[in-house]
């Protein structure tokens, strides 16, 4: 029942992938899952689970700048543009108009693939359509 959902988005916080792991599992799980997924873009804002140096350097080879904050048990800081992190908040936006399906945000179905089905439907009509 418990699950976390890993979005990729265009710059207007429009849906263009997602992927589902279980709620234990790491980020870096989703992160490498996402990664071929990913458009031709020039900066990929992501919060602190996304911190890894594997990640950064995949991201470097496709010619992408990552805007991602260190996590805090770095030992060397890492410099991100605060400015354009806060534009990240496009992205929460977009998983709070998710969440105003009420089947989406109770999480009725049990079944990964229905639950599934039901963000990729409540996405296209709420952001796409």
């Amino acid at each position: 029942m418990n699950t976390k959902l890993h979005a990729v988005a265009n710059a207007n916080g429009r849906p263009l992938s997602f992927f589902l792991t279980a709620r234990p599992v790491s980020d870096y799980t989703g992160a490498a899952a996402l990664l071929d997924d990913l458009p031709k873009a020039q900066w990929l804002l992501g919060d602190h689970g996304y911190d890894a140096d594997w990640f950064r350097d995949a991201l470097a080879a496709k010619g992408i700048k990552p805007c991602i904050p260190g996590r805090r048990s770095r030992n060397v800081p890492v410099k991100h543009d605060k400015r354009r992190y806060q534009r990240r908040n496009r992205i929460e936006i977009m998983f709070g108009r998710l969440k105003d399906w009420r089947r989406v945000a109770t999480r009725y179905d049990r079944c990964p693939t229905v639950f599934f089905s039901t963000i990729a439907l409540a996405a296209t009509v709420l952001l796409w359509l």
